[in-house]
């Protein structure tokens, strides 16, 4: 929206600036004491004097009978007395004495309210209490008390005051009533759009907002032919709105996030083309109205190290927006009360650095399920102070509030309704095309010489699961890969050739010392793999094998066998009793073929009952015991004997089964057996050339 800068005002002193910005809230305020009410204005530290000075001089033009005393602490004892008095003290002594003389025609101020918050949080200390007993003590004294919105006052003092005004930030019209013509002539030769500065603004109070406008003094006017210049200008007052523990990221959504289109388009769709049509409106009425669309909570919800917080330093950098990342562990205190005060610094900080995100990492440390809490309760406080803070959003506010964790269905219901966390989006491991875009983006980054095709290739045997572990490939894991050929590449002078070898003994894990293992010791980490690996591929349920390794440069186990099915968000009672059969199948392998088992098997059983438990406890898959659940803590009797019972019977129905299959392919299991101690790898195709088709 336009605005004629021959309409905004030629000069403004920061006392005017702040009756301006303010009119309405001086308004109210003014009309409340002169009624004989006590009001709690909550406001910034550097507002409160202005504040103060405002309301006095409004009170006089009014003809109010009413004289204001100050009560700030600042009185000088006398000689002997009031010696080595702290702050608290000096107030509590003014306070004391203007209590006893109040009448109706007094006011009484107190600018330092906080100053009687207690430093423990577990209580009010004596001077507190005197403190809280005086503001009772004569019903005839008015008070105008000034709260500074990052401390908390104890209940009692708050109490004191019959009303409470929140002057915070300044709204998008006061903005046209502080920016001066000058000043304005750097945005546009007669006219300028001011919604686009406002977002930078909008959180400051208006003693800052001019500071900040009146450096733009030596600025040179704008010019149609250097439109740079005004790009400039943003920055640089983006830059003065930062504060503390915030920052400015630089994290391009598309160039620096490789793959999951999916979870780009549903930002850009939901969040910043709603943003983006807003600067181009020039209606007051339709502006509100799309703001009300906006989400301003959103949850990142995934696995581990798949980019949830890199996604919202994008998202920050496509807002221009500064970023703090909170840990919730951090926020957490012993003392009662700290927690909460803890969030109000955030939230308020974040309001004077708008637009702004505030990331909550880990939300579940803090945010669970109320009623599901073992520790002292101070989780039950925070979130519901997490809540008073979100409510308390104005539409026009660019303050965005942003969860990730692992575990969506822990968080506190309160938390995901309409209004606050309502925009959820899933970060899962990477699929095939995401893992080759991740990949290359790394190969520009490293400036690595891996082809298009080797990528492709690369994307395809990262599918399954991380060797030694029950994770799928990351993005954290794709970049220490690509980390690991570049110090390969480091190591050998600069010159990389990349073949099957090196990439298998990366993906592996390759370690400083090679693994020194016996023949016999080979050859039953073969079979065991072997095992695995035949069962894999000729079960129809199961993915397709793509590489057998037991190679002994694998740092994170002996052997592996790898897989290449994506993940399904359906999994059946077949699927699960392959998954099973594979697990048995390596001990048995072991035990056709050398006699006896190893220990290598523990993980794999171990595993295997805690499948066949969920499928009977949890699943409702027995046939025996029908659909029903037994994960209770209080079962009926005999229960627990028939679902232990049907446990073994899965378990040994898919033992039977594995020694029947690798008995009738023992050709296969042998020749595999003797591939992997010569070669230590198999890949798909020489699988196929080895033992013929599935």
């Amino acid at each position: 929206m336009e605005t004629l800068i021959s309409s905004l005002p030629v000069e403004l002193s920061r006392e005017e600036a702040v009756d301006l910005a303010y009119r309405e809230d001086l308004d109210w305020i003014e009309e409340k004491l002169s009624r004989g009410l006590s009001v709690l204005i909550e406001c910034d530290k550097q507002l409160t004097g202005y504040l103060y000075r405002a309301l006095r001089g409004r009170l006089r033009r009014a003809g109010a009978q009413r004289v204001c005393r100050h009560i700030s602490g600042h009185s000088q004892p006398e000689e002997g007395l009031g010696a080595g008095q702290s702050r608290m003290q000096r107030i509590i002594q003014e306070l004391q004495a203007a209590i006893l003389e109040a009448n109706e025609d007094q006011l009484l101020v107190l600018p330092h309210l906080d100053v009687l918050t207690t430093t423990t949080r577990s209580g009010l200390n004596a001077e507190t209490r005197e403190a809280a007993a005086l503001l009772y003590e004569n019903p005839e004294a008015a008070f105008l008390g000034f709260k500074d919105p990052s401390f908390e006052l104890p209940k009692v003092i708050e109490s004191a005051f019959t009303v409470r005004r929140s002057v915070m930030g300044i709204s998008r019209e006061a903005l046209l009533r502080l920016i001066l013509q000058r000043e304005a002539r750097k945005f546009g030769v007669e006219s300028f759009n001011p919604y686009r500065l406002y977002k930078y603004l909008s959180g400051l109070n208006a003693a800052r907002c001019r500071e900040i406008l009146g450096q733009m003094q030596g600025r040179v006017d704008f010019d149609p032919r250097s439109p740079q210049l005004v790009d400039d200008l943003y920055r640089d007052i983006r830059q003065m709105t930062l504060v503390a523990d915030f920052e400015l990221p630089n994290v391009d959504l598309d160039a620096d996030i490789g793959g999951y289109e999916q979870v780009k388009g549903r930002l850009k769709r939901e969040l910043l083309s709603f943003l983006q049509r807003r600067e181009q409106l020039d209606d007051v009425t339709e502006i509100k109205q799309l703001e009300e669309l906006v989400p301003k909570g959103i949850i990142f919800h995934g696995p581990p190290g798949t980019g949830k917080t890199f996604f919202c330093k994008a998202l920050a950098t496509s807002l221009d927006a500064t970023i703090i990342i909170v840990s919730g562990p951090e926020l957490k205190s012993k003392w009662v009360g700290e927690s909460e005060e803890n969030l109000r610094k955030v939230f308020a900080q974040a309001r004077r650095a708008a637009p702004s995100i505030i990331v909550f990492d880990e939300l579940d440390s803090f945010a669970s399920a109320r009623g599901t809490y073992t520790g002292s309760g101070v989780e039950h406080s925070m979130v519901n102070q997490l809540l008073t803070e979100m409510d308390g959003f104005r539409s026009e506010e660019q303050v965005f509030v942003v969860g990730t964790t692992n575990f969506l269905e822990s968080l506190d219901p309160a938390l995901l309704r309409p209004g606050r966390f309502e925009m959820n989006i899933h970060v899962p491991y990477p699929n095939e095309a995401d893992r080759e875009s991740i990949l290359s983006l790394y190969n520009q980054k490293f400036k690595l010489p891996l082809s298009g095709a080797q990528l492709k290739e690369l994307a395809r045997r990262t599918s399954g699961a991380v060797p030694g572990g029950d994770t799928s490939y990351s993005g954290d894991h794709l970049y220490a890969l690509m980390r690991g050929l570049k110090r390969e590449q480091l190591r050998s002078g600069g010159e990389l050739t990349i073949n099957e070898r090196l990439i298998s003994s990366t993906l592996s894990g390759q370690a400083e010392a090679h693994k020194r293992l016996t023949d016999h010791e080979r050859r039953v980490i073969a079979t065991h793999e072997a095992g695995h690996a035949i069962c894999t591929y000729f079960l129809p349920e199961c993915p397709e094998v793509e590489e057998i390794s037991v190679a002994r440069d694998s740092s994170a186990a002996l052997g592996f066998v790898r897989a290449g099915r994506e993940r399904s968000f359906v999994t059946t009672r077949a699927d699960l009793l392959g998954q099973l059969c594979v697990l048995l199948s390596g001990r048995l392998a072991e035990q056709l073929l050398i006699g006896e088992g190893s220990t290598g098997a523990q993980d794999d059983l171990r595993r295997a009952t805690e499948l066949a438990r969920l499928m009977v406890e949890e699943l409702g898959m027995s046939e025996a015991l029908g659909l029903r659940t037994f994960s209770g803590p209080a079962l009926p009797d005999g229960a627990r004997g028939r679902v232990e019972a049907e446990i073994s019977a899965l378990i040994d129905g898919q033992r039977e089964r594995a020694m029947r299959l690798l008995e009738e392919r023992r050709a296969s299991l042998e020749a595999l057996v003797e591939h992997l101690i010569k070669h230590e790898r198999c890949e798909r195709a020489e699988l196929e050339g080895l033992i013929g088709p599935a």
